[in-house]
């Protein structure tokens, strides 16, 4: 497979609808590839808390059609990052959309780790509850988003849910990069499968990001990161590596906890 991340820069000045015509154009440009993926709330920034409110859309709303057809012009599968969706009974959710090669939604996934601590998105957003998996030819893929990146038992329960692939989007801080690029290895290893993890370039609402998007083969080898600046990170890799991983090294099928209810004496 060729992945295409395109690590967008986010800086401040640049209208939504500016950067959403921007993008667009950025992914009908990798029709050569099978799988393209962009950042966490990237029509935003995802530290502009006081835009989340104001610039929220609807699942299906304006970045959800050019995303379709930005989709379906190239060719390609389309981790369209994600958007903050305003619900039809009122909550906002940081919201991940994956299109078909023929513009079809595949997925949606609902951000369930909110980053923040009591304020930003953990109070102004929704929690999701349910894990997503998307079916491609070539692999599975687990949606998750950046913040998610921190909590192993979501990528268990995606690879219980049949992942061979984590495609992740984030606004990581530049502050916390070392984090990224550290927990990105280790939930490859820890679960055998691809890390594909794009983020944000540049400075928005104060708060300079990390760039250095990031694809990570099941034995934690980097295959690819990119510069902290704009850039497409665009690397080919074979999924079957996942199966002859776990095949060669079966460390999941020694797992004990989780599996069961604990007994208690």
């Amino acid at each position: 497979m060729r992945a295409s991340l395109i690590q967008i820069d986010v800086n401040e000045g640049e209208s939504v609808e500016s950067r959403r015509r921007r993008v667009t154009a950025l992914v009908r440009e990798q029709a050569g590839a099978d799988l393209v993926v962009l950042p966490e709330l990237w029509t935003t920034g995802a530290f502009a808390y006081q835009e989340f409110a104001t610039e929220a859309e609807p699942l299906e709303g304006p970045t959800y059609e050019a995303m379709a057809k930005a989709a379906s012009d190239a060719g390609v599968w389309l981790h369209a990052g994600s958007i903050p969706e305003r619900d039809l009974d009122g909550p906002l959710y940081n919201t991940s959309l994956v299109f078909s090669p023929s513009g079809e939604l595949a997925a949606a996934y609902r951000k369930i780790h909110r980053f923040g601590f009591d304020k930003g998105e953990a109070v102004l957003m929704g929690a999701g509850r349910e894990l997503v998996t998307v079916r491609l030819p070539e692999t599975t893929l687990g949606v998750a988003t950046c913040y998610d990146l921190r909590f192993p038992e979501l990528f268990r329960g995606l690879v219980d849910a049949g992942a061979e692939t984590m495609v992740l989007s984030a606004g990581w801080p530049e502050r916390r990069r070392a984090h990224w690029t550290l927990l990105a290895q280790a939930r490859a290893v820890e679960n055998q499968a691809f890390v594909l993890a794009c983020g944000t370039a540049g400075t928005h609402a104060g708060v300079p990001q990390a760039g250095h998007s990031i694809v990570v083969d099941p034995w934690g080898e980097v295959l690819a990161e990119a510069g902290a600046g704009e850039e497409i990170l665009t690397v080919d890799f074979d999924p079957a590596r996942v199966a002859t991983t776990r095949e060669q090294f079966p460390a999941l099928k020694d797992r004990l906890l989780g599996l069961e209810p604990p007994s208690h004496r």
